[in-house]
């Protein structure tokens, strides 16, 4: 996590906590309807499959990389496997060779990585658009594929509620708990810090740090994946067209903004929840605003390159921290 000596220990997750609390009280007091149960609920679900794919960059840039190919991961997979279901696929062999192609999508990404030394944004754009091609000349020519009837009840499920809480945001603190673990208390996770703060020690020291990029990129992928199948039973459908959109911008933002460091070694689960709810309270508030898609979309690219700034100064890239693998 972020430190500033100069702050005496204050942490910039702690501060967008603040952050956070201080914008749910004025929005609450200021517009009608912000702190409206249904309204606070809507804005949970909203952001709880943002929130999970911020879970897989986090990885991935605590690791000292970045992920560009989530998107095209939690889209085209999903949709290729809604429609190999439409067509009479069982829904297990349908799924399967979706998460099958998704590991293969990982293992590419950190094979290019850790092999190749192609750096990260480079590797993991150029993969995206490859899933993205690859799937729709060979399997899905539309821009929406339906939900099958083999996903009713996972759907029902995942759009269902349990002690008055949205699925979706349960699944979301669920696997947060699971990264958080992982990282805090597997060695594979330990390792995820070594490496992303000098990959060159972590390798002197013993540390597996080829199999550990690989695992990074195989776990984003997967998490891509598992975001893209509950972002399409939300939404009634898997959409081919979030490829082009800002999406992956959004989910940079919570990850930097939470505080976790582009240069590598730092950050925690706390730091992405943090992000998460500033940006999903920013939107909301914009949404009930009448502020319209392309001011909002102004408002967070303002705040992403404000947010980069701050990490920059907060964590100096210096010979150390140059490495292959930087972003």
């Amino acid at each position: 996590m972020l430190k500033s000596k100069a702050l005496g220990g204050i942490t910039q997750g702690k501060i967008v906590t603040a952050i956070d609390v201080a914008m749910l009280a004025i929005f609450a007091a200021t517009l009608p309807g912000f702190a409206g149960t249904d309204n606070m609920l809507s804005l949970l679900q909203n952001v709880a499959v943002l929130g999970i794919l911020g879970l897989g960059m986090a990885i991935t840039i605590i690791g000292r990389g970045i992920d560009l190919s989530m998107i095209a991961i939690a889209c085209m997979p999903v949709a290729w496997a809604f429609l190999e279901m439409a067509n009479g696929v069982s829904a297990s062999v349908a799924i399967g060779q979706a998460v099958a192609f998704t590991v293969v999508v990982g293992l590419l990404n950190g094979w290019l990585i850790t092999y190749v030394e192609v750096p990260a944004i480079f590797a993991t754009l150029a993969s995206g658009i490859v899933v993205f091609g690859t799937i729709q000349y060979f399997y899905v020519n539309t821009d929406l594929v339906s939900i099958p009837s083999q996903m009713g009840a996972m759907a029902d499920l995942i759009r269902g509620t349990t002690l008055g809480l949205p699925n979706s945001v349960l699944a979301f603190l669920l696997i947060s708990a699971g990264v958080a673990l992982f990282l805090r208390f597997r060695t594979a996770g330990r390792f995820v810090y070594a490496v992303g703060d000098n990959p060159m020690a972590a390798r002197v020291t013993g540390v597996p740090v080829r199999t550990n990029i690989l695992m990074q990129y195989v776990m984003s992928a997967l998490i891509a994946l598992l975001a893209g199948f509950f972002l399409a039973t939300t939404v009634d459908g898997a959409n081919t067209r979030l490829f082009n959109s800002t999406m992956i911008y959004d989910v940079i933002l919570i990850v930097v903004l939470g505080g976790i460091g582009l240069s590598g070694g730092k950050g925690s689960v706390a730091n992405v929840l943090a992000g998460t709810a500033m940006i999903g309270i920013l939107t909301n508030a914009m949404t009930i605003l009448n502020v319209d898609y392309y001011t909002q979309n102004l408002v967070k690219a303002a705040i992403l390159l404000v947010t980069i700034a701050i990490d920059s100064a907060l964590n100096p890239r210096d010979e150390q921290t140059s490495q292959q693998g930087d972003i």
